[in-house]
């Protein structure tokens, strides 16, 4: 009994110990980019015009919102329905089932630069679309798409089976019960995996400049290339001529994240309670 104690007590230890250590990490970190880069934010970084003597973000501020837009207006909806069939309709232990699942969780661990010479040889050169914002949400949809899918798998597939059987003994139908009564009470962990697959995107730098290229100009449209805080930020210290603004680039852009984390998680928890 006393030797159970003690190792309760070290193991409380040392997860206590790991905890502290990662928010450690991470607050320094955080502190770090907040020290470099506020001290450099300035009006003439908002600027809607980019040239050589104002390095603006605000191009690639809105460019990041519309790229975030169109890869998930692309990606969710066939996430979130290939999970539903194959947490719902597809038969439990089939083969196809376990290809699938295996073949997502492979491309979910492949480096990001492969998806974007992918992008660059299919959309970009084969598609004839150029270096363009389409191009390189495209790319990026098919990164996030394995992580969305695999994610609202898992959220489907926690939601008691009671809810199931009560809808039925109802007598609503398969549709019915799926979309009215299943999909509902699994929106907190779609959102959750759709938080992570934003995070992904906004963060993106390698798939990127292969597909949406590096101008740094608002899009007009689709086909025009695009220029991401990610990729700005990577411009700026790969010309190592403007290190102080892409340190105010790496504040803007962690502000960015935590903001749409935020929203997000505020979102999901009120849809989740009137569900």
């Amino acid at each position: 009994m006393k030797k159970q104690m003690v190792q309760e007590r070290f193991m409380k230890v040392l997860t206590s110990a790991a905890a502290l250590i990662t928010m450690g990490i991470l607050l320094f970190l955080a502190g770090f980019i907040l020290v470099r880069g506020i001290p450099y934010l300035k009006p003439s970084l908002f600027s809607l015009h980019y040239d050589s003597e104002n390095v603006s973000l605000m191009p690639a501020l809105l460019s990041t919102i519309l790229m975030t837009l169109l890869s998930l207006v692309i990606a969710v909806p066939l996430g979130v329905f290939a999970a539903i069939y194959l947490s719902e309709y597809a038969r439990k232990g089939s083969r196809a089932v376990s290809i699938i699942r295996v073949t997502a969780e492979t491309l979910s661990g492949i480096p990001s630069i492969l998806y974007g010479l992918f992008g660059m040889l299919f959309f970009v050169t084969q598609l004839h679309w150029g270096f363009s914002l389409l191009a390189g949400a495209f790319t990026v949809s098919i990164m996030i798409l394995p992580l969305i899918m695999r994610t609202s798998e898992e959220a489907l597939q926690a939601v008691p089976d009671l809810y199931r059987e009560g809808s039925y003994g109802l007598g609503a139908g398969k549709l019915r019960t799926v979309f009215r009564i299943v999909l509902p009470s699994a929106i907190p962990g779609i959102f959750a995996g759709i938080i992570l697959a934003i995070g992904r995107i906004v963060g993106e730098t390698a798939a990127l400049i292969y597909t949406a290229g590096t101008v740094a100009q608002i899009p007009s449209n689709p086909m025009m290339s695009a220029r991401t805080l990610s990729v700005h930020m990577y411009a700026l210290s790969s010309e190592g001529l403007h290190m102080n603004e892409g340190y105010a680039t790496a504040v803007v852009l962690l502000v960015v994240v935590a903001l749409i984390n935020t929203l997000s998680a505020r979102i999901a928890k009120r849809i989740g309670g009137t569900a």
